[in-house]
């Protein structure tokens, strides 16, 4: 189970640095209707990540086993195509943020500060479904098939990658909601940060994990 681990730690981190998440969590918490929205909106991001990752994890557990001392070869080209999908995605980024320079809120992220409780858990729920997560789900459902672990073994990677993932969410709202005052001028620079380098960064986070998951694709031959 450790190899699993090590497989899907770098996974959950590059999730938990999904910018458009975050940037939706720091707008919800600067609106005046936080505390009906905020935790809504995490309720239903950690519901999306678990129950993603556990329909790929499910899904991938239908590859069949290879024979005796025969290389995961499924697998394998599985990662390897996913690695070289999220490559893909990193470069597109990459491109677009040389561009058109900062990031310009989507008009849905400028209206999320005004969603009620029901909204706030559905769009958020729907961020699990975003290309970049869910070839992470994948990449995370096709370790857990190549290390061979059992039903509970499975479960305990799952909710470890769905408790790292969804920290850089779940973080600044428990702090905000406890401390809105001493939080709120963070929150803002943090929305100015995120403005201006959010492309770069979705393009490194994508690119590196994009390889480092064709690098364990090849490792299985």
């Amino acid at each position: 189970m450790l190899a699993a681990f090590g497989h899907v730690l770098p996974l959950a981190v590059a999730m938990a640095f999904s910018s458009v998440p975050i940037m939706a969590a720091i707008l919800i918490l600067l609106s005046p209707d936080r505390r009906r929205a905020a935790i809504p909106f995490l309720g239903g991001f950690v519901l999306g990540l678990v129950l993603v990752v556990s329909v790929c994890a499910l899904v991938a557990q239908s590859i069949p086993e290879p024979p005796a001392r025969q290389p995961d070869v499924v697998v394998a080209v599985a990662e390897i195509v996913v690695g070289a999908a999220l490559v893909l995605v990193g470069v597109l980024a990459w491109r677009r943020s040389r561009r058109s320079g900062p990031s310009v809120e989507p008009a849905w992220m400028q209206k999320i500060g005004s969603l009620g409780p029901i909204a706030a858990f559905g769009v958020a729920f729907v961020l699990g479904l975003r290309p970049k997560a869910l070839l992470l789900a994948i990449a995370v459902g096709l370790a857990v098939r190549g290390a061979g672990l059992t039903i509970e073994e499975s479960a305990i990677v799952i909710v470890a990658y769905s408790v790292v993932a969804a920290s850089s969410v779940a973080v600044p709202i428990i702090v905000t909601l406890a401390s809105p005052r001493r939080m709120e001028p963070r929150l803002v620079r943090a929305r100015a940060w995120i403005s201006g380098n959010s492309g770069v960064v979705t393009a490194l986070i994508a690119l590196l994990i994009g390889v480092v998951i064709v690098g364990a694709g090849l490792a299985r031959f």
